[in-house]
């Protein structure tokens, strides 16, 4: 059941920043604070601001604790599994132009399908 709860707007500014960075909706980001916030208070190891430097190529995956390691790479899966706007736009003008938009299980190049002709 879904709950209604009042935040600061400064808050919520945040909460929006955030989001946007990690291409996560505003619900999924006060979500995933929550888990990190759990995380926090149950492991001593767990450090926010190192996941956030090893999401944007500062700091090596390697230097990064168990917890955070995992933290990060439920992150970054999340990410990666969300096109860009300037992916959407590539791909939507190879489809324009009639070219290659992707690989099937094989390896070959796939082109979409033209609605026009079918």
């Amino acid at each position: 059941m879904a709950q209604s709860v009042k935040l600061a707007d400064e808050i919520m500014a945040l909460v929006r920043c955030e989001a946007e960075l990690h291409s996560r909706s505003v619900a999924g980001q006060i979500t995933h604070w929550l888990k990190i916030g759990r995380a926090i208070e149950h492991s001593g190891s767990y450090d926010h601001a190192r996941i956030t430097a090893a999401l944007e190529g500062k700091l090596d995956t390697t230097a990064l604790t168990e917890e955070e390691e995992i933290a990060w790479l439920e992150s970054f899966t999340e990410k990666m599994g969300q096109a860009s706007e300037e992916e959407v736009a590539f791909h939507a003008k190879r489809r324009r132009l009639g070219r290659g938009v992707g690989l099937d299980a094989g390896g070959n190049l796939i082109y979409a399908r033209d609605d026009a002709a079918a």
